[in-house]
């Protein structure tokens, strides 16, 4: 909720500055894994964020809805478009994450409308996996922003996306959670590296003392 208002509040009248971000704070999980943020980037970060949210907002072209639900839920899991409206899932207790949710559905709508481009550079022709790669990323920043900047709370499936996504295992993270769904990208995958399945779970299970998704 605190993070909305401060999203949402500058943008009456004029697009606010980044000059005033609160230095980055330092996450850490419950088994001690650390990860910082730098300033630079994520000011980069927040001006391409309220502007998405500002559109989110504002743009009566389409409808995001958010379905809460009652378990943990990953931004991908019961993501459906219907005609000009895309419906997310998530957690009714994770309100900090409510944001986050609706730019994952925001840019995949937008994909949709054939308008991605405006909020994904060099998204033009990306498809299937390298699309879902391209918005999980985009999805992941604004976490990490969310996260070191103004101390939103924890949310497991956004905690365990930033982690992968800043520790490089990104491509491990999806492709297990998602095997079934991405089939031929996690045989190449697999193909490229035949220890990448234990050497991410191992990862995971030292960073966050249970399995991935997928191998649970």
């Amino acid at each position: 909720m605190l993070f909305q208002a401060l999203m949402l509040l500058p943008f009456i009248g004029a697009c606010a500055s980044t000059a005033g971000l609160p230095e980055p704070r330092t996450l850490v999980v419950p088994s001690g894994a650390r990860l910082t943020s730098d300033p630079t980037r994520m000011a980069g970060v927040d001006e391409w964020v309220r502007n998405e949210m500002l559109n989110i907002v504002e743009d009566p072209s389409f409808m995001i809805a958010t379905r809460p639900v009652r378990e943990p839920v990953y931004p991908w899991e019961e993501f459906r478009i219907s005609n000009d409206t895309a419906t997310v899932s998530l957690q009714g207790s994770a309100v900090d994450a409510k944001s986050h949710y609706e730019i994952y559905a925001h840019l995949h709508i937008m994909k949709k409308m054939g308008r991605l481009e405006e909020w994904l550079p060099d998204s033009a022709g990306l498809e299937g996996y390298q699309l879902e790669r391209a918005i999980l990323e985009r999805v992941a920043d604004a976490w990490l922003y969310g996260r070191t900047i103004f101390d939103l709370a924890p949310y497991a499936p956004l905690d365990e996306l930033i982690y992968a996504k800043e520790n490089e295992y990104l491509d491990a993270f999806i492709l297990t959670a998602r095997a079934d769904e991405f089939r031929e990208e996690r045989r190449a995958w697999l193909d490229e590296n035949p220890n990448g399945t234990q050497d991410f779970r191992a990862w995971f299970r030292k960073t966050f003392e249970r399995d991935p998704k997928g191998l649970r």
